[in-house]
């Protein structure tokens, strides 16, 4: 049993923690900009809240943060109330945040300047993968922190992998995006075109998700997306900003992206049509308007 602390209890936050607690057995302190959450959570896992991401931190083997994007990450981090003010020297901080690597390799200077490790920890799976404790963990960082904290980390996971120095693991959740965004809007165009062609589309991915077409979006989302239900996932706003740091990316290193850039383009229109909440597989309603 470890102490650890958690910082940031939103939709993917509030299960990871409980997973911490209950399966990984471990002491929890947790703060949520929203303190009210953070109570609720205590009330029904256990551990204590904390006023501030430093108290979170004070005296924690173990520090985590899931927040939303770079400017909410230094603010829990770096600010003098933020969580590097409280880690202990020889204390490990893991960041679960789709962030920049930008932001990563910041965090990992600012770390070891204290004297402790910083791994960059994003996560896929969305909502379902967080509750049900099936995540999968791209690291960046030092080995050493990396063989220590991964037990720790896989209370919530079912994969979790050292990708390279500070900043590999959002890296690497870069490629995860850029990959799902071709893959929802070729099943998007898949479905699309089964339903004009008066095709069942049952019976068709019945028999293509047994061939080379098969994806884990097709066999989990098709049957939703064919009823123009968008209510099971990552929502397109996340999308939209995971997509934004790849291209940003992409700009400072010379990779073409013309998918991703085009599939980003088509979520801004679904946002147009009311749908910022829904999840990433609503490319398919913008082609049924």
């Amino acid at each position: 049993m470890a102490k650890v602390a958690f910082i940031g209890l939103g939709v993917m936050g509030y299960p990871m923690a409980r997973h911490l607690a209950q399966k990984g057995g471990h002491e929890l302190t947790v703060y949520n900009r929203t303190g009210a959450k953070a109570e609720k959570w205590v009330g029904e896992y256990g551990g204590r809240s904390a006023a501030t991401p430093k108290a979170a931190a004070d005296g924690a083997d173990y520090v985590f943060t899931c927040v939303g994007n770079d400017n909410d990450l230094r603010e829990v981090t770096l600010g003098p109330e933020g969580a590097f003010a409280g880690i202990r020297k020889g204390a490990i901080y893991v960041d679960n945040t789709t962030a920049s690597a930008i932001v990563a390799r910041e965090l990992h200077d600012a770390a070891q300047a204290k004297g402790f490790a910083s791994l960059d920890a994003p996560v896929s799976g969305g909502q379902a993968g967080a509750e049900n404790g099936q995540l999968t963990v791209m690291v960046g960082g030092d080995s050493d922190a990396f063989e220590q904290a991964k037990p720790v980390i896989a209370s919530f996971a079912k994969m979790v992998g050292l990708m390279g120095p500070a900043g590999a693991g959002q890296l690497t959740k870069m490629v995860n995006q850029i990959c799902i965004a071709g893959l929802v809007q070729g099943l998007a165009e898949g479905i699309h075109f089964a339903k004009k062609a008066g095709l069942d589309v049952e019976n068709v991915i019945g028999v293509i998700s047994k061939g080379a077409a098969q994806s884990w979006q097709m066999e989990n989302r098709y049957k939703t997306m064919a009823a123009g239900k968008f209510d099971f996932g990552f929502a397109v706003d996340w999308m939209r900003k995971d997509l934004s740091i790849a291209l940003e990316e992409a700009r400072k290193n010379g990779a073409k992206l013309p998918v991703a850039a085009v599939v980003d383009q088509f979520y801004a229109e679904v946002q147009a049509m009311g749908g910022r909440r829904w999840d990433t597989s609503s490319l398919v309603a913008r082609l049924e308007r």
